[in-house]
């Protein structure tokens, strides 16, 4: 009952606000029309001043007296027998045909509000809406929160104010705050948990990506902290390791940079979902670092794989002026070249082939040996698309060479 009470009481309310524009339409034309009249009443009062002291003929007099009567009678809707004339009586008829027109107006604009919305409203709610449901309190709904996810925080927290060393509580409160987009009680949650139960690289982790996403995705030195924690406890820990290596991107550092992502996409899966990811930053930071010193990966994933640099090479490397350091890259890169073309099986080599020769600003040779690693690694595979996926990021035409 109670509910259609209220029902009618914003049906009122939102009535009265719809009508307010038409009310004060009127009314505002009622005050114009009065002042209007007494105008013209005013002129005729001065008119037979003006014929009682013979400043006008008693005929000249008639016809400003009914053209004067003609006006008012135009204002005022109504006859008036005796100032009105032909022309009065023609300008009585039109008006009283005008006003009843707008005032209909005005009427069936209230009687739609009054009456149609209402009768809208009710019947779409009688469609949609479930007028016989019953009222549930909130403990009820708190005991069945079924999948209704505020309910379900509500209910842990509830539980967390009488327990608050719960740390299993706030274990689980914690990654749901930080998908609701509730970062600040996301780190307090994961706070809470690491200082009830420890630290562990899932609590860790969780508590340095909720600080990157509540600093726009800067990695600030407390989130650098508990990713260096988690890496220690997990040295096989890619999530930590993305967002150390993102810190150093960030921070300006490129060439570590460089190598720290290098070193993920040595260690991941060819097929692991944030290869794409990782790929695209090592595009970006190689575009910023010259290919002279940038950092081979310190373990690659098959280190007798055909042109992987040796150690030797890279020592060697380290002591050569800019020049002589870059006629060697390049003939490592010519020499890489070759050996792909004799053994093709060689996923690593042809991303480091067709990056080095993007690097050395031969597009022409970079397409090239895309070209060719999509013949021994087709583009519908995982191995292809990461060579795409690079390309693209390096600037090639990637579609004009896929075979």
């Amino acid at each position: 009952m109670l509910f259609w009470i209220l029902s009618a009481l914003l049906t009122v309310v939102a009535a009265v606000l719809l009508l307010s524009p038409l009310l004060r339409a009127s009314a505002r034309a009622t005050r114009y029309d009065e002042g209007e009249a007494a105008v013209y009443r005013d002129q005729l009062r001065e008119l037979e001043r003006d014929k009682a002291g013979g400043l006008i003929s008693p005929e000249e007099a008639d016809y400003a007296r009914a053209e004067i009567g003609r006006r008012l009678l135009a204002v005022a809707g109504r006859a008036s027998s005796e100032n009105d004339g032909d022309d009065a009586a023609l300008a009585a008829s039109e008006t009283a045909g005008k006003q009843p027109r707008r005032r209909s107006g005005y009427r069936l604009s209230q009687a739609f509000i009054l009456l149609c919305l209402p009768a809208i409203g009710l019947a779409g709610y009688l469609e949609i809406g479930s007028p016989g449901t019953p009222d549930a309190p909130l403990a009820a709904r708190m005991e069945n929160p079924g999948d209704d996810v505020n309910l379900l925080i509500a209910k842990v927290e509830r539980h967390l104010a009488d327990s608050p060393d719960d740390g299993n509580g706030w274990n689980v409160l914690a990654p749901v705050y930080f998908r609701v987009g509730r970062l600040d009680d996301a780190e307090l949650a994961y706070r809470n948990a690491i200082r009830i139960l420890g630290a562990d690289p899932e609590r860790l982790n969780g508590l340095g990506e909720t600080l990157v996403t509540r600093n726009d995705g800067i990695v600030t030195d407390d989130a650098a902290e508990a990713f260096e924690a988690a890496r220690k406890m997990q040295p096989n820990n890619p999530r930590a390791d993305y967002y150390l290596a993102l810190a150093l991107e960030q921070g300006g550092r490129r060439a570590e940079a460089l190598k720290a992502f290098q070193e993920i996409a040595a260690a991941s899966p060819a097929n692991a979902p944030w290869m794409e990811l990782i790929n695209r930053h090592i595009a970006t930071n190689s575009a910023g670092v010259p290919l002279a010193n940038a950092p081979a990966p310190a373990a690659p994933a098959n280190p007798a794989a055909p042109g992987n640099p040796t150690a030797g090479d890279i020592a060697a490397a380290q002591n050569m002026s800019e020049g002589d350091r870059s006629q060697m890259i390049r003939g490592m890169v010519e020499s890489l070249d070759q050996k792909l073309k004799d053994d093709p099986n060689n996923f690593e080599g042809w991303m480091r082939l067709v990056r080095s020769y993007a690097m050395l600003k031969d597009k022409a040779r970079a397409e090239a040996a895309l070209k060719d690693g999509l013949k021994a690694f087709p583009a519908d595979g995982a191995e292809g698309q990461q060579l795409v996926a690079m390309a693209r990021e390096l600037g090639l035409d990637v579609e004009e060479v896929k075979p």
